[in-house]
């Protein structure tokens, strides 16, 4: 009761800010980020095109993948109409699709750019069941599959640039508190909902890929400690704010509910704000495998937690990213687990 409370008022934590702050605020204090690189995903609306729109206006170099081009464009577009110094580089992405992921770092190596920030943004929330053409949910295929296997043959490049610039990099991974809804054996229920539908529920089946996110962070955080990159990976849970997240689920009953909760809304630029805070503010320095709301660190579900399962989560990525996805969830079993190895 007492944190509700404290998140209806806006409450400040330790950080200086709490659930009202907006994303401007909280990086008016941030260093320069003209030398700054940022891939952001899911910038075209909502909170990523807020955080776009704030990182550009703080002077960085954004790079926006978007499975819908014309969008990014538009979305570049506003934000160039703003800040016309921006500079801003609009690229091909589909994130439910791993040969589209490996072309996308592809054609970014190509330029030769450096890249301090990446931004795991994009999100889906399926209410039919699909599948990718991976042969793997398409929920947990767009929210996490693809960021890991984005994030994983990125990081090269990230610590590289870290070495070479001496700013620490930094990786966000937007997950949301919705990760504490998932129980049970992830791999197992993964297994279930990309063989048939039989088994689909929307709300489970994006819980499961938001606890991934989490899991995923707690273990990179660990590989990167290991091989003492100088480059950081933290979560968020953004809040509780109406964007085209549900576009699928429109209807009377949706109306309904976001009108009943309406009190526990944020605004985009609040929601944004977790997002912009762990992505630049100087206190969170070698600050790694956390989890942040309202600008806050705070706590993640038990099995959020579990370095087991972060393990295991990591052992099964690894396979469902290589070139045969599909034979891997045929003969999926529980039982996965890995030792680490940062590549």
């Amino acid at each position: 009761m007492l944190e509700t409370v404290k998140y209806l008022i806006g409450s400040r934590g330790a950080s200086g800010f709490g659930s009202k702050s907006t994303a401007e605020q909280v990086t008016e204090t941030c260093p320069d980020l003209r030398s700054i690189t940022a891939i952001i995903t899911g910038a075209t609306s909502g909170i990523g095109a807020e955080t776009a729109r704030v990182l550009a206006k703080r002077g960085a170099r954004l790079v926006l993948p978007a499975r819908n081009v014309k969008a990014a464009e538009e979305a570049k577009a506003r934000i160039v109409s703003e800040f016309p110094d921006s500079e801003i580089l609009v690229m091909a992405l589909d994130l439910s699709s791993l040969s589209s992921v490996r072309n996308f770092v592809l054609e970014f190596e190509s330029f030769n750019l450096p890249l301090n920030l990446l931004v795991n943004n994009a999100g889906k929330f399926a209410h039919e069941h699909a599948i990718s053409e991976d042969g793997i949910e398409m929920t947990f295929a767009t929210n996490y599959i693809g960021h890991f296997l984005l994030t994983k043959l990125l990081l090269n490049k990230m610590i590289k640039t870290a070495r070479q610039s001496g700013v620490q990099g930094r990786i966000v991974n937007v997950s949301s508190s919705i990760h504490g809804w998932f129980s049970g054996d992830m791999i197992h229920y993964l297994g279930q909902i990309s063989r048939n539908k039989s088994q689909y529920d929307a709300t489970r089946a994006y819980a499961l890929s938001k606890l991934a996110n989490v899991l995923h962070t707690k273990e990179l955080a660990q590989r990167l400690k290991q091989v003492d990159a100088n480059v950081t990976v933290n979560c968020v849970h953004p809040g509780i704010v109406r964007t085209r997240l549900t576009r699928e689920r429109e209807g009377l009953i949706t109306d309904l509910v976001f009108f009943l909760a309406s009190k526990l809304l944020k605004t985009i630029p609040q929601a944004a704000a977790t997002t912009c805070y762990v992505a630049t503010h100087p206190r969170l320095v070698n600050v790694s495998g956390k989890y942040f709301a309202d600008c806050n660190e705070a706590w993640t579900s038990k099995l959020g937690s579990n370095s087991n399962e972060a393990a295991r989560l990591w052992a099964a990525s690894e396979i469902m990213v290589s070139r045969h996805p599909k034979q891997f969830l045929i003969r999926l079993r529980p039982s996965i687990m890995t030792s680490r190895k940062l590549m």
